[in-house]
């Protein structure tokens, strides 16, 4: 009983001195290189105990840390667990209740929008009980297996006894702790992707190029591609899985997130395309290749989506940055579509769930722009332990 306690006061320790501005995985890991007491077993249940803790939110905030650390565990579990056996043993044979009746067994009155106190912000297509109630679980790893290796990656991982189901036709889900870095190739085979930002793909089917005096596409011809929000690249080399006939430009605001980009993009066997540095909230320079035939703009915004797999951003969000980053995106869109041809294709992303993040911009593409809505949908992954997206593909008029 001991250990739990240590455990828990370990926790508090980390919890007491995390400020929320760095994310909470890279400052464990600072923690635990800086006091080499703790076993890969003492790290891994420290670890559990603090994601639990940033899980509740800002709920009973008041609470005392170690109660709440205990009472978060319990509700993040859905298994028995050691700990709760031997501090909370009431607790721990009721993981399997659902979270009404778990919050009664604790005493306690709380209600899912405790958790998340924004759900009058949310798009339209959301289920506020079952976005917020994702919260309290760990989602799953997903990989995006790329064209023609689909039974190579499957034999490996039976092979590792690696547990995983299919999710469409190339998408696969394994538990979160997976160890895959030494089984499959990765980029190469596979590229890490969460199942909803794999399903942006489906709106590229929308696109029908307007070729130069109407004529039909030649063998010759490539789409024009420019993403300009690049990150490390996951999206792109899914955009040319789908279509490697592109010439693509790539951009960022940082050079060290290129040259992360540019090391997968030689895993993955992509050797022509064009990059380049930019604040796209300032400025747009002269960008090689423009104008576009389509442009991927996967903006910055609040992450709101992904907060099951960042709980800190959960615990520390401030609303007032809902507005910050919705004028943010307005300034990037504002300085990207001049540099999209007349009849060519805008492709929006965030892995926000804020309206004014996602519908609001669009009807700003639609009114102040005069952009065609061809497609726009709310990708909804808290109900597959998945990342809740949004994506919408419009066109320039010509």
């Amino acid at each position: 009983m001991s250990r739990f306690h240590s455990y828990i006061n370990s926790a508090k320790e980390i919890l007491l001195n995390y400020t929320g501005e760095e994310p909470f995985g890279s400052f464990i890991k600072k923690f635990f290189a800086a006091n080499k007491k703790y076993g890969s077993r003492d790290r891994k249940q420290i670890s559990n105990l603090c994601y639990c803790y940033f899980r509740l939110g800002q709920a009973v905030a008041t609470m005392p840390v170690e109660e709440r650390i205990l009472l978060a565990l319990f509700l993040c579990s859905d298994k028995q667990d050691a700990m709760l056996e031997a501090l909370k043993p009431e607790w721990n044979e009721k993981v399997d209740f659902n979270f009404e009746d778990k919050c009664k067994t604790a005493g306690i009155s709380l209600q899912p929008a405790d958790l998340f106190p924004w759900v009058a912000e949310l798009s339209e297509e959301i289920n506020p009980k079952d976005f917020v109630s994702s919260f309290l679980v760990q989602p799953d790893l997903f990989l995006r297996v790329r064209p023609g290796k689909f039974a190579a990656v499957q034999d490996k991982l039976q092979k590792a006894n690696i547990q995983f189901h299919k999710l469409g036709d190339d998408c696969l889900a394994l538990p979160n702790a997976s160890g895959i870095d030494d089984v499959i190739e990765l980029n190469k085979e596979t590229v890490v992707q969460d199942y909803s930002s794999q399903r942006v793909a489906e709106l590229l089917h929308n696109i029908e190029p307007a070729w130069p005096a109407g004529r039909p596409q030649t063998p010759n011809d490539k789409l024009s591609v420019w993403d300009c929000c690049a990150a490390s690249g996951g999206k792109t080399i899914m955009l040319y899985d789908h279509n490697s006939n592109i010439d693509l430009t790539v951009s960022d605001i940082r050079e060290s997130i290129l040259a992360n980009l540019r090391k997968r993009f030689s895993e993955a066997g992509i050797k022509k395309y064009k990059s380049f540095v930019a604040d796209l909230s300032r400025s747009a320079p002269a960008i090689p290749n423009s104008p576009f035939d389509l442009v991927v703009a996967d903006v910055p915004c609040s992450g709101s989506g992904t907060w099951s797999r960042t709980p800190e951003q959960l615990f520390y969000f401030n609303e007032i940055k809902i507005s910050e980053y919705a004028a943010l995106q307005q300034r990037i869109v504002a300085n990207v579509l001049p540099h999209l041809k007349k009849g060519g294709y805008f492709l929006y992303i965030t892995c926000s769930v804020f309206k004014n993040e996602n519908e609001k911009i669009v009807g700003i593409l639609q009114e102040k722009f005069k952009m065609e809505l061809k497609s726009m949908e709310t990708l909804i992954g808290y109900d597959k332990k998945a990342d809740t997206m949004f994506a919408a593909l419009l066109r320039k008029p010509l």
